[in-house]
């Protein structure tokens, strides 16, 4: 029986569709796992594989293909030519527009400083890593070759140990990688997005690279964190050193590093110069962030700061106020600033066509593995030379044993063509070396030239022996790596630049350094029901007269607390946005406040709804919703580690929310419905949950098109008979309430 065809598997159908000038429009339809396999997936493949991730030598497709262009224009050893020529040349490659082949050239110059070996040694402006406002000099203005390491890079490139392919074309044939004698994925830091994946490669000193790699071909198990000590940035720095996620990079090629910039302070001048900057930030960040905390009275000892960077390098300079200690404002600087920032390590490089995430480890076995094949088609290509050579020089050996008679059928023969036959029927020797006889010039007939020449064959076929034994001897093979790894050494290897710091201030103890900066008094927190935020300190709050609100709005929420407390604001768009106390003015009763949707950039449209101080984060939040459910979060779940200032899903978005509530410790609550109702239940019956979005569980079973209006803790409310609404199991349709318990009327935050 024949299996009848699902839509998706019908193809394209074409379909009546009424347009604006009422005329009848035909709009092909087209089943979207189709679009995604005939559209999408191409282009997703090509970005990962042809564009945006690296592969064994360290490059991606754009970096391999300058280069060689540079390499084929003879920039290894030529002067320095216009930037402009090697983009128009690099263009046969690459079938990018010259804009985006310069902007490779110049990551990969030594003026740019990205790389700790540059491969490109410029002339001109190329701008800086550092800097994200300074633009680099165009193509036509500047200079370029190839930089003296990349003799590493091409050594073999004409001895068949890569693969060479037609380029985009067909007219032109590229290397599929580029014979790198030592580990440069693992030197040079790079960075691909591509669809679905990314990649972050960090770079690590040559000179332990080497060495790492000599190690591993000896002892695939060596441990490499005692050789490789850590990353190595181009921008110096400092790497605060932890040797756990270092050594969970290593193993799975993913984690962070720790980054900080370096410092010193003038004393005579009362000024700080920070002269070397974490590789993922630049100076202009570092700039506006500094200025965003002096302007927002975060950091009050900053007198000036200004970019004094010139031809020496580069520098920022801090103007320190009168007593200001400098090593407690780098320790809230570094906290608060990029001058402390994090590198995320991805090492996912492409393997045979795949992409795959690897650690150390495992990169160097692949590495180990592709430069072993690479040096035996070498040594391949090299033998088979030799052989040929050796071919040619069996058959002149023969002309040796009769000169003259190889002289008289040269003469002898009356075609030209017939020479080559009359050669090999004479001395039993093939075409190829009737071939290279009949060349010899004359003067080169004699017996001492010829004899020369045959004294090379012994000589070669010791080569060739020696050159097949190596083939077939992985062992000699991995010395001949090691050997290449030493040289490298000895000729580019250089110090480290980025600094590691062992001992360190822990970053808990640089936070409640930087906290206990903050002014701590007590204060008097309110806010309204509009989201209007004041805070007042006792004095002024005995000295003030009645709180002030717009026309419509009142009182909310209030509470006592500190300078210093943290505080959580949540909104009607399920988000809850962090701050402290002390970024707010303390306030008077006679003023409106801070209109919080304003001072916290909300969303537009998006409203106040509740706020809390989470103080320890150890107690729970209780939200209750229109449908009856209400949800016991812990407090925690809104704890983060880092300074993040917005959490989006603050609370389920399923259901309108009616009122929420800070639960410190157990108690009873009461829940009144639209239609005169009441439950009254105790919170040791709700679970507590770590999931902010949960949608709770029912507290009060609402009739038809009634809801529920209000909740707060049975304390609070005028209920006297509590026993009459209590609830023996939830949840619960309540009872009405009576005249004596409803008190004044119930207020919502809706």
């Amino acid at each position: 029986m024949a299996k009848k065809k699902t839509p998706e598997h019908n193809g394209p159908k074409k379909v009546d569709n009424p347009n604006v000038m009422g005329l009848r429009a035909q709009v092909l339809e087209q089943p979207i796992t189709e679009t995604l396999e005939v559209n999408y997936m191409p282009y997703a493949m090509s970005v990962i594989v042809s564009r945006a991730i690296p592969e064994i030598d360290g490059f991606k497709p754009s970096h391999r293909k300058l280069l060689y262009t540079m390499y084929d224009m003879g920039l290894l050893t030529k002067p320095r030519t216009k930037s402009a020529n090697v983009v128009g040349a690099t263009m046969k490659l690459n079938p990018h527009g010259d804009g985006a082949i310069y902007d490779t050239m110049v990551r990969l110059s030594r003026g740019y400083g990205a790389l700790l070996h540059p491969l490109v040694d410029s002339k001109g402006n190329f701008g800086k890593v550092y800097s994200r406002d300074m633009a680099w000099a165009a193509s036509r203005y500047t200079e370029v070759r190839l930089d003296s390491i990349c003799q590493e890079l091409f050594r073999d490139i004409d001895q068949d140990a890569v693969d060479f392919v037609p380029n985009y074309d067909g007219k032109l044939m590229e290397p599929t990688l580029l014979p790198t004698t030592f580990p440069n994925v693992l030197v040079a830091a790079n960075q691909g997005i591509a669809v679905g994946m990314a990649s972050n490669l960090c770079g690590f000193n040559l000179g332990e690279v080497c060495d790492a790699a000599i190690a591993y071909l000896k002892d695939p198990g060596v441990d490499l964190l005692g050789i490789l000590k850590a990353p190595d940035f181009s921008t110096g720095g400092q790497l605060l050193y932890d040797g756990a996620a270092l050594a969970e990079i290593y193993r799975t090629g993913r984690g962070p590093v720790r980054l900080r910039g370096k410092w010193r302070y003038l004393k005579e001048d009362n000024v700080i110069e920070i002269f070397e900057i974490p590789y993922s930030t630049t100076v202009e960040a570092i700039l506006d962030k500094v200025a965003e905390l002096v302007k927002g009275g975060k950091v009050r000892e900053i007198a000036d700061m200004r970019d004094e960077t010139d031809l020496n390098g580069m520098k920022l300079a801090i103007d320190l106020k009168r007593g200001a200690d400098p090593d407690k404002l780098m320790a809230r600087l570094f906290q608060m600033t990029p001058l402390q920032d994090t590198f995320s390590c991805n090492f996912n490089i492409l393997i045979a066509g795949m992409p795959k995430v690897m650690g150390v480890s495992e990169i160097l076995e692949e590495w180990t593995a592709w430069r072993m094949d690479g040096v035996r088609r070498r040594t391949y290509y090299v033998c088979k030379k030799k052989e040929e050579k050796l071919h040619l020089l069996k058959g002149l050996k023969r002309i040796l044993l009769d000169i003259d008679k190889a002289i008289q059928i040269i003469r002898e023969t009356e075609e030209d063509a017939e020479v080559v036959p009359n050669l090999i029927i004479g001395f039993g020797i093939d075409q190829v070396q009737a071939e290279y006889v009949a060349d010899i010039k004359l003067r080169n007939i004699n017996k001492e030239y010829i004899l020369k020449r045959v004294e090379e064959t012994a000589a070669l076929a010791e080569e060739i022996a020696d050159l097949k034994d190596i083939i077939n001897s992985p062992g000699r093979i991995k010395s001949i790596i090691t050997d290449e790894l030493k040289n490298v050494k000895k000729k580019y290897a250089a110090p480290r630049r980025t600094e590691i710091v062992y001992e360190y201030q822990q970053a808990e103890e640089e936070k409640a350094a930087a906290v206990a900066e903050i002014p701590s008094y007590p204060v008097n927190v309110f806010i309204s029901k509009e989201g209007y935020f004041k805070k007042i300190t006792p004095q002024s709050l005995r000295m003030s007269g009645e709180q002030k609100y717009k026309e419509g709005d009142g009182p909310f929420l209030q509470w006592e607390g500190a300078n210093g407390d943290e505080l959580l604001v949540f909104t009607d768009k399920q988000q809850c946005y962090k701050t402290r106390l002390s970024d707010f003015d303390d306030a008077k009763a006679s003023v409106l406040g801070d209109y919080l949707p304003s001072k916290l950039g909300m969303d537009g449209e998006e409203k106040f709804v509740w706020a809390c101080a989470p103080g320890d984060y150890s107690a729970h939040v209780l939200f209750f919703f229109d449908n009856g459910k209400a949800a016991r979060v812990e407090l925690s779940a809104y704890q983060t580690q880092t300074r993040r200032k917005k959490l989006t899903g603050a609370y389920c978005d399923k259901f309108p929310l009616v009122s929420a509530l800070l639960l410190a410790e157990d108690q009873e609550m009461a829940v009144g419905s639209s239609d005169g109702r009441c439950v009254v239940f105790h919170t040791a019956s709700l679970t507590p949950k770590t999931t902010r979005s949960t949608q709770g569980v029912g507290v009060m079973a609402v009739k038809a098109k009634h809801k529920v209006a209000w909740a707060k803790p049975l304390t609070d409310t005028h209920i006297v008979n509590a026993a009459r609404y209590r609830a023996r199991s939830l949840p619960a349709a309540g009872a009405l309430l009576k005249e004596e318990d409803r008190g004044e009327e119930q207020l919502s935050i809706l």
